[in-house]
């Protein structure tokens, strides 16, 4: 036996190998390859007005990629709008990136729902449904509790 059979006959398994480390590498990117969305700490603190509630959440994201929020309905109001809060200012947004293994947090003096021409003003105790929206995943659906005007939550969001 010659130097090189051995040699010849590791590299053949070792390449083989590495084609399987590569292939089931692959496959497992698809798991990370898109959004795994979820939604926790969801409310509406109790209104005071008759027209208009903010809302927040906790947009959760497990998967590999990016998705945006683009847009939320409700039954319970004329529009349900994105706002974005920048320093001390507040502004309506388009939408809002839920970034890949992280967090979208709405949450009070910080990005929020604003809740605009209620069919009926919230009540504590009661539930609110919203329908959420992104730009690859399907809709979420969530209920949000009406929670007292000064509640908050122990998550600090």
């Amino acid at each position: 036996m010659t130097p090189a059979g051995p040699v010849r006959l590791l590299a053949v398994p070792t390449a083989v190998i590495t084609g399987a480390v590569l292939l089931l590498t692959g496959c497992g990117s698809d798991s990370d390859g898109r959004a795994e969305l979820s939604v926790r700490a969801a409310y509406i603190p109790q209104p005071v007005s008759d027209t208009m509630a903010a809302g927040f959440l906790t947009i959760v994201n497990k998967g590999g990629t990016k998705d945006e929020l683009t847009s939320v309905t409700s039954t319970a109001a004329g529009s349900v709008t994105l706002h974005e809060t920048v320093g001390s200012s507040m502004e309506e947004v388009t939408s809002l990136d839920v970034p890949a293994h992280g967090e979208l947090v709405f949450k009070s003096g910080g990005n929020h729902l604003m809740f605009e021409k209620l069919k009926s003003k919230p009540v504590q105790g009661g539930t609110v449904t919203v329908e959420l929206h992104f730009a690859a995943s399907d809709p979420v659906e969530v209920e949000m509790p009406v929670k007292s005007a000064t509640y908050t939550p122990k998550t600090g969001h």
